[in-house]
């Protein structure tokens, strides 16, 4: 009893990092968590959930719903997302840095280095169109024409290690989001702190409900990311190990 009171009295007020699903931040129902640490202090920064079954389907069904209308909406127009995504990440470069640096301990000028680093993606994913050309070629054969089309896949997923908190989500997410695609992302239970800051950003950028999901843990958010029918791609960061395990079971 003792244990017990003294673990909640130590835990009290400390925050617990939202899930995003369906274009709201939502508090998970999880009696599991994780504590992200402040590596310099040990101060306890705040608690990940690891989201249960219920909230990693919701997530997966809200990218499954607003994908039609996201891959018919025009290239431009999720171009112009990119462009508000881009200047809003050079407005909270700080704020951006300096929860990398409270969590994964870098120090300030690495982490804007990190931003910075997943930025030069966002501002390619700016100009996509040329990307999303197909190709054509006439008379291959006599009477024979060849036209190829890119289309969006459907729902992806991205699974990020802990090292470049705001780099990699970076890598994964803009160019899938402005491609047409929906997105599924799980960062490392270690740093959620710059994904839930970089989702809200891409809210405030015009990016349509559900286009973007986060959601949280380790193995069981892995292991429902690689066995769920409808996400249709994994993107991962990692070791050999973890990604040979990706591989063959998401295949």
């Amino acid at each position: 009893k003792n244990m017990r009171f003294v673990q909640n009295r130590y835990y009290s007020g400390v925050k617990i990092v939202d899930s995003f699903i369906g274009g709201k931040f939502v508090k998970s129902r999880s009696k599991e968590f994780f504590d992200v640490v402040n590596p310099a202090t040990q101060e306890i920064l705040s608690r990940v959930p690891q989201s249960t079954n219920k909230e990693m389907s919701a997530a997966v069904e809200a990218a499954s719903t607003a994908f039609p209308k996201w891959r018919d909406t025009s290239i431009q127009q999720r171009q112009r997302v990119m462009l508000r995504f881009q200047e809003l990440i050079n407005k909270n470069m700080g704020r951006l840095a300096e929860s990398i640096t409270l969590e994964q301990g870098k120090t300030l000028a690495d982490a804007k280095g990190d931003v910075f680093r997943g930025l030069e993606v966002v501002e390619s994913a700016c100009h996509i169109a040329p990307l999303m050309m197909g190709e054509t070629l006439g008379s291959l054969t006599k009477g024979l024409d060849t036209y190829s089309y890119k289309h969006s896949l459907g729902v992806c997923a991205g699974i990020c290690p802990f090292n470049f908190p705001a780099m990699i989500p970076l890598w994964m997410m803009p160019m899938a989001i402005a491609t047409g695609n929906t997105f599924v992302l799980k960062p490392s239970e270690k740093v959620p702190g710059a994904t839930i800051i970089l989702a809200s950003l891409l809210q405030k950028a015009g990016l349509p409900d559900g286009v973007l999901n986060v959601v949280h843990g380790s193995k069981k958010t892995v292991d429902f990311i690689c066995d769920s029918k409808e996400i249709r791609a994994i993107s991962f960061v990692g070791s050999n190990e973890a990604g040979a395990y990706i591989h063959e079971r998401g295949t």
